[in-house]
């Protein structure tokens, strides 16, 4: 059956709507006597030991092997590599490419900054035309799912969407338990291989429908009402939702089968637990699911047999987290599970609004295919991160939407189907997909606290910036960044080298974003400063030798009041230096210049 669309409003019910800030620089252009130099192929936590010249037709360089050795070794002496742990390098061509480059080879393997400043130095030779690193390239995992490329923009789009592709070359989710707290779940046979056993925990037979209580039978028997104001003054008639069957799909939907869609964490498992049906869901169910879910006890209540490692929570309603919710959460991240929720679609500020306004929890709001706000997506301080959510109307169809799992049924399940839903509730099970990824790879569990900050340092800045009274978090949520900090150790944003006494200007980024760089400084240098100036805003400046400076761990400091900020260093030991700036609110514009005394 072919995907539909769907935009529906809602209330405690599902939410269907009604970093660190850095860009690593791709190219470096010299001046008319350099090479450019590509920095393309560099990734923290890799190493290096090939690297392509091109130098220029006619030139010395090109023409006799010995000029050539010379140009490299220069090079390499310039770069001070060997400085940091006192292993000398050298470096040799091994041949000459079709294209007339020469491939060269260093004696070992250089880290990412090490690796930078080679191709830097090396770009100085005037007869160096460009420098680049003898990048490895990889099969890309390009899903076969039918409706994949055609509606899944939110999942692979440049601008709207959450880098999935380059995640699941590294990362699909296997062995990570999702638990879904939502209206159930429907057969559907792009997502059964994918659900585990789970549990309805809806105690009043008006709202499930069912009319047998609480019971190890999930199943979402629609949550349609037939009459207006049935709920609450004004509630209209409305067609069931399936909302628990699309949340699952984007998180878990079976992928790679020449069928149907993808899901984000494709090789994880949903644990769906039911707690909303007609007119939504109680409290007290909801929070015995959080705490079901996480491992932990519910009296009258099997034990769940698959504790979550991450809980998605697509709903809510206005008012203060309530003590029963708080103390449910409390629990479940006590457990270490990640409760994932929902900011909620009222365009208001999600203080007012729960569980998204909870401590503890990950609070997510909704972009459009644009990178901007949803225009319903609830905003303020305590959202994290945002995702896409969907536009509607506005973007079309199908970059209006999420698209996902279905069920064609208006009131009780019929057959399965796919279509678009939008809302912050669409936007949470992305977020939750990329927690699953992030867990999948990880060497032991990460604790929620790790999963948030490491979210946040990795997000990808708003293409286009929400309004300053309406913020949405750290940015859009950035699969193959998130996935990749955890392969690498949890290490920040990649660090941008810097050149000696060249400013960087142009940074920006949200409160508690991320901007790292990095400046190599050779032997016998001295006077070594870091600076940062004008733009708007408040940031900080952290100096760090050796690995990178964060708030917490660093050897130098400046935080002064707005963003003229200095670090001096009389002495520097020889190797590398790192310096972050910090949003301690949110900044633009700021310049960054690091440099030394040559020795």
């Amino acid at each position: 059956m072919n995907p539909h669309s769907s935009f529906r409003n809602s209330r405690r019910r599902p939410l269907v709507a009604a970093l660190a800030a850095i860009v690593a620089l791709g190219a470096f252009a010299g001046s008319a006597s350099a090479g450019d130099v590509s920095t393309a192929g560099l990734r923290d936590g890799q190493t290096y030991d090939r690297f392509i010249v091109k130098y220029r037709d006619g030139s010395a360089a090109r023409a006799n092997s010995a000029t050539l050795q010379r140009s490299l070794l220069g090079a390499v002496s310039r770069s001070a590599l060997g400085a940091a742990n006192g292993k000398a390098v050298s470096a040799a061509k091994l041949r000459r490419l079709g294209i007339g480059a020469d491939l060269v080879q260093t004696s070992r393997k250089l880290d990412r900054v090490e690796a930078e400043s080679l191709l830097r130095q090396l770009a100085t030779d005037p007869d160096v035309e460009f420098v680049e690193v003898d990048a490895r390239r990889y099969a890309r995992l390009v899903p076969n799912d039918t409706y994949y490329n055609q509606y899944q923009w939110h999942f692979k789009d440049p601008v709207g969407g959450i880098n999935l592709p380059t995640a699941w070359d590294s990362a699909t989710g296997a062995g990570v338990v999702v638990a879904v707290l939502d209206t159930g779940i429907t057969t559907h046979s792009d997502l059964d291989a994918n659900i585990h056993p789970g549990y309805d925990f809806i105690s009043d037979t008006f709202v499930s429908r069912d009319g047998d209580g609480r019971d190890a039978n999930p199943r979402d028997e629609g949550d349609w009402n037939p009459v207006a104001s049935e709920c609450y003054t004004g509630s209209p008639v409305q067609d069931s939702s399936w909302h628990g069957t699309h949340v699952a799909g984007t998180v878990a939907e079976v992928t790679n089968n020449a069928k149907g869609m993808a899901g984000g964490a494709f090789n994880a498992k949903v644990v769906p637990a039911r707690v909303l049906g007609r007119c939504g869901g109680y409290t007290s169910d909801i929070s015995d699911a959080v705490i079901w879910a996480s491992g932990g006890t519910v009296a009258g209540v099997p034990a769940n047999a698959n504790p979550a490692e991450v809980i998605n929570l697509s709903l809510g309603g206005s008012g203060a987290c309530s003590a029963v919710e708080q103390n449910a959460f409390n629990i479940a991240i006590a457990n270490g599970s990640t409760v994932v929720v929902a900011a909620g679609n009222d365009a208001g500020n999600v203080s007012g609004y729960s569980p998204g306004n909870c401590a503890g929890v990950i609070t997510v709001g909704a972009t459009r295919i644009t990178g901007g706000i949803a225009s319903y997506s609830n905003y303020g301080a305590r959202i994290d991160i945002s995702a896409p959510g969907g536009g509607g109307s506005v973007d079309g169809n199908p970059g209006g939407y999420v698209w996902s799992t279905g069920n064609a049924g208006t009131t009780v399940p019929t057959t399965e189907t796919y279509f678009g839903m939008g809302g912050t509730s669409m936007a949470a099970p992305h977020v939750a997909a990329v927690v699953a990824l992030m867990q999948s790879v990880a060497e032991t569990p990460l604790t929620p606290a790790q999963i948030l900050a490491t979210l946040k340092s990795t997000a990808r800045p708003f293409p286009v910036a929400p309004p300053a009274n309406r913020p949405i978090g750290a940015g859009i949520v950035n699969a193959a960044a998130a996935v990749q900090a955890v392969i690498g150790g949890g290490e920040p944003p990649t660090a941008t080298v810097l050149t000696n006494n060249v400013a960087v200007g142009g940074n920006m980024g949200a409160k508690d974003a991320v901007v790292q760089y990095a400046l190599v400084v050779p032997a016998g240098a001295t006077n070594l400063s870091f600076i940062s100036y004008g733009g708007t805003g408040n940031a900080d400046v952290y100096v760090k030798f050796g690995s990178a400076a964060t708030a917490t761990n660093y050897d130098l400091r400046s935080a002064r009041p707005g963003n003229n900020e200095v670090v001096n260093i009389a002495a520097p030991q020889a190797g590398t230096y790192y310096v972050s700036l910090v949003g301690k609110t949110k900044f633009a514009n700021v310049s960054v210049r690091g440099g030394f005394t040559s020795p």
